[in-house]
């Protein structure tokens, strides 16, 4: 049995059904409501929104960064920063009242540590070439300590009164007495001792580069170096902050991967900021003044527990945690760049997205006396006080959903809790910037929701193909706190007509297969993984690399075609028939579930033809809704007439030879080939006279052995381009 392959473009039948049908677009998880914007609102990773703690701008220092922050027993912050280029470092002052002003200027490009002594004197360390400043109440700086040392990163008073600090570019660790005396404490075999917190014990809590260790220094006793042990050695080059809990458990901050290589140098950014009483932070990988290669990979923030355990807690891909703090509930709090996010991490598993500071960098926490909860930034320099109320309002306005045609918008569904508006606009470009309607609330639903804690509307946006909605949240009385864990909007695309693309007339004389591919009607489902949402119904996928076998048939004809639906219908076909001189399509296969057809063609009188493929959405669609579309082929050649052979003649020849002449013709197509036969023997081709086969019209001169002096009988067979043969014979004497 003689067999064809060759590619096939065909869409595979598909187990599901993808109809004009009401879909849902389902947001309900953190990474859903990322992509929108959310503002004075809080995202937590179970995907809930909700109102966010006040951010109120308390100071601009018109200064590029702000990298430390202290306060004193009366209420009165003290910040400094850098990177402006000016020659001095200032530190600035703010009172309660909100009034700012510049409290003293040291030599020097940066300030990144401040710290406050028991008596509440106030300490600045500069860099490069770090020196450590005691600023007196009127503001004037004296030299209290210089480590010899390039960069001082972090400082903190132990209980005894005593001044540690954390250096580099030698790592070393040095302790001052009250009196300004310095001696080094511990050397960490670090280029950098990077951040730096004081546990009650007065063990020292130190976080390095470019080894990313979490380092416990102990007392020894009087005048005697430290004694470290390494609690942690994190898979981060850098360790950029350290807190301690009351409860002795460590929290480190970890950035940068230690394998990657810089491909240039580091913007200006934030560095570390201990402050008194709450945490220790830090910046970025390099100082501004000491350019060097930027770090990648994100960050990771570990917990190591009071018997020693670590545990990697938190791990952000694209922010960069510069500082460590705690919210009045104890809970850690991460400032992290370049994207200005605070997260506070709820629990080992569970984070929340705070507040967004955007523009900018999170570079340091700190709280006064009476608790108020301060952060200072990067790019601007600014004071921001956190809570200790929540925002007035929020909104979230989700991305933008693509529904792929014009489409009907229908119910929205939401779970949360307090009060909650809902709005919408559509378009049809895929940017709402202009020419998009304007939000519209939707339309009360007085139907039952689905459960308690639910709300529904009907959007009233014109049909279209994008969608966009938007939640605002406000406190109400007697309500409880507004939330939103859920959002649902129904939609239905508008029926558009499929689309026959092409048409491709097979080889003649061959069929298809019966059935290429079988699928029996599901009644099973396929749930996704846990935390995502089971996908729209999709158009299904099309393949145009497939291949089928064809099967030999004599007298066959096959067609296929390629066709798509904009909406995923099922489609059913129709192929009709008509000679290209006739006017009326006569039905060869009504309801064809393939993207093919073969037929016996023995019905047909020679001559050219034409098919016409309807394709239908009607498997999908309502009768009322269903649309159809036509494709007609090129015209095409049905010949089952062999050929005929005429003026076949023979006769002996000289040298005992026979010579054979014969004319070959067909009414409809080229001679394909010509053989001949002698006394019953294998047929053997021949070429015609011109050595080419390529007209209707061929003439053959065949000139052989004479086997014997008997009689011979010859027979010769002519075949036509569509496989039809005629066979004659001649008889010589």
């Amino acid at each position: 049995m003689k067999t064809i392959r060759f590619p096939l473009v065909a869409l595979l039948a598909c187990a599901a059904c993808f109809a004009v049908e009401t879909r849902f677009w389902q947001q309900g998880d953190r990474s859903d409501f990322e992509r929108g914007t959310l503002t004075h609102l809080s995202l937590r990773g179970d995907g809930r929104i909700f109102l966010s703690p006040e951010l109120t701008e308390v100071f601009d220092s018109s200064t590029p960064y702000l990298w430390t922050l202290a306060a004193d027993s009366k209420g009165t912050l003290y910040t400094a920063g850098g990177g402006s280029g000016s020659g001095s470092a200032k530190v600035f002052a703010i009172d309660r009242n909100g009034k700012s002003r510049t409290f003293a200027e040291l030599d020097g490009l940066e300030i990144h540590a401040l710290v406050l002594d028991g008596h509440g004197a106030l300490y600045a360390a500069t860099d490069p070439d770090g020196k450590i400043y005691k600023i007196a109440a009127d503001g004037k700086p004296k030299l209290f300590y210089d480590p010899h040392q390039k960069y001082i990163w972090a400082m903190a008073f132990s209980s005894k009164g005593d001044l540690f600090v954390a250096t580099g570019d030698q790592g070393e660790i040095h302790r001052v007495t009250p009196a300004g005396v310095g001696t080094v404490y511990f050397k960490t075999e670090e280029t950098h001792a990077r951040s730096l917190a004081i546990d009650a014990q007065d063990n020292l809590i130190v976080g390095t580069e470019p080894s990313g260790l979490v380092l416990r220094i102990s007392p020894a006793g009087p005048g005697l170096p430290g004694q470290g042990f390494v609690l942690y050695q994190s898979p981060k080059r850098e360790i950029t902050a350290v807190a301690i809990k009351p409860d002795g458990a460590i929290f480190a901050a970890g950035v940068g991967n230690k394998t990657a290589v810089a491909q240039a140098a580091p913007p200006p950014a934030p560095a570390p900021n201990p402050v008194t009483g709450a945490a220790s932070g830090s910046g970025t990988a390099r100082p501004v003044s000491a350019p060097g290669p930027s770090l990648v990979g994100g960050s990771e923030v570990y917990r190591i527990n009071p018997d020693g355990s670590p545990r990697t807690i938190w791990t952000g891909a694209q922010d960069i945690v510069y500082a460590i703090g705690f919210d009045t509930a104890g809970l850690p709090l991460l400032g992290t760049g370049n994207r200005g996010k605070i997260f506070r991490l709820d629990s080992d598993s569970l984070s929340t997205l705070l507040l967004e500071a955007t523009p900018t960098q999170v570079t340091g926490f700190g709280r006064s006396p009476q608790g108020e909860l301060y952060a200072v930034t990067g790019n601007i320099g600014k004071v921001l006080r956190i809570g200790p109320g929540f925002e007035k309002s929020g909104t979230f306005e989700s991305d933008v959903l693509d529904a792929g045609s014009f489409t009907y918008w229908g119910r929205i569904n939401y779970r949360g809790a307090g009060n909650i508006a809902v709005a919408t606009r559509s378009g049809n470009r895929s940017h709402p910037e202009s020419n998009w309607s304007p939000w519209t609330p939707i339309q009360a639903d007085t139907t039952a929701p689905a459960c308690d804690s639910c709300g529904a509307g009907r959007t009233v946006s014109p049909p279209a193909r994008f969608l966009q909605y938007k939640i605002e949240l406000t406190p109400g009385p007697s309500q409880p706190a507004p939330e939103v864990s859920y959002v649902e909007v129904a939609y239905l695309p508008k029926n558009v007509a499929p689309v026959v693309e092409s048409i491709d007339i097979t080889p003649a004389n061959y069929r298809f297969p019966q059935s290429v591919l079988s699928i029996p009607s599901s009644t099973s489902i396929t749930l996704p993984p846990i935390g995502q949402q089971r996908p729209n119904p999709t158009p299904s996928v099309e393949s145009a690399n497939l291949s089928q076998s064809m099967s030999y048939a004599k007298g066959y004809e096959g067609a296929r075609w390629l066709a798509s639906d904009e909406n995923g219908d099922t489609l059913a076909y129709r192929v009709e028939i008509r000679g290209v001189k006739e006017s009326t399509w006569k039905l060869l296969k009504e309801n064809v579930k393939e993207r093919y057809i073969s037929w016996d063609t023995g019905a047909f009188p020679d001559g050219e033809y034409v098919l016409r493929v309807t394709a239908s959405d009607s498997p999908s669609n309502p009768p009322a809704q269903s649309l159809s579309a036509s494709l007609v082929s090129d015209p095409f050649l049905i010949d089952n007439t062999p050929p005929q052979i005429s003026n076949l003649t023979g006769s002996p020849a000289s040298g005992n030879k026979l010579d054979i002449r014969w004319t070959a013709r067909d009414a409809r197509s080229t001679i394909d080939h010509a053989e001949y036969s002698v006394n019953g023997g294998d047929w053997v081709l021949i070429d015609p006279v011109n050595r080419l086969s390529d007209s209707p019209n061929e003439e053959y001169h065949l000139v052989i052995d004479r086997p014997s002096a008997d009689e011979q009988v010859i027979a010769v067979r002519v075949s036509d381009q569509f496989d039809n043969q005629a066979v004659d014979k001649i008889v010589v004497k």
